[in-house]
C-alpha cells in the first residue's frame, strides 16, 4: 500500500531518485537531501503509514527492522561513536512528511542539544 502523492512512497517506488544505503523487503534507507549532521539518513517503511498514531501490530516487522538497522547504518556511514534516532509525529512533533520516517544522525563530533529549554 502506497500513497500516490507521498514523496517517500515515490522514492520507494523509484519515481524520485535517492542515494540509497539499504533496501530490503520492509524498509528503505537513504541520505537526507537536507542533512543536519555529517551522517543524516532517513529510514522509511515501504508500506505507507502516515504517522505513528496509525501504527499497529501489522507494522511491527517494518518498524522493528528500522530500529534494528539503525546502529549498522550509522556505523557504516561514519558515526562510530554514537548517533541519534528521531521519529517526529504529528504537528506538535514537527512531522513534515506524513509517512513514518526515522532520522539517523551522527558524525565524528557530538551533536548539539536535542531539545531547547522552554522559558
Amino acid at each position: 500500500m502506497t500513497d500516490p502523492s507521498c514523496i517517500f512512497c515515490k522514492i520507494v517506488r523509484g519515481e524520485i531518485p535517492a542515494k540509497k544505503v539499504h533496501e530490503d523487503e520492509h524498509v528503505l534507507a537513504f541520505h537526507d537531501v537536507r542533512p543536519q549532521a555529517p551522517v543524516h539518513l532517513l529510514v522509511v517503511p515501504k508500506q505507507h503509514v502516515a504517522t505513528l498514531y496509525d501504527a499497529g501490530a501489522a507494522h511491527e516487522p517494518a518498524f522493528g527492522r528500522m530500529l534494528a538497522l539503525a546502529g549498522e547504518l550509522a556505523r557504516g556511514q561514519g558515526a562510530a561513536d554514537g548517533f541519534r534516532v528521531i521519529l517526529n509525529t504529528g504537528r506538535v512533533g514537527h512531522q513534515e512528511v506524513y509517512h513514518v520516517h526515522m532520522h539517523v544522525l551522527g558524525g565524528p563530533e557530538p551533536l548539539g542539544p536535542m531539545l531547547q529549554r522552554r522559558k
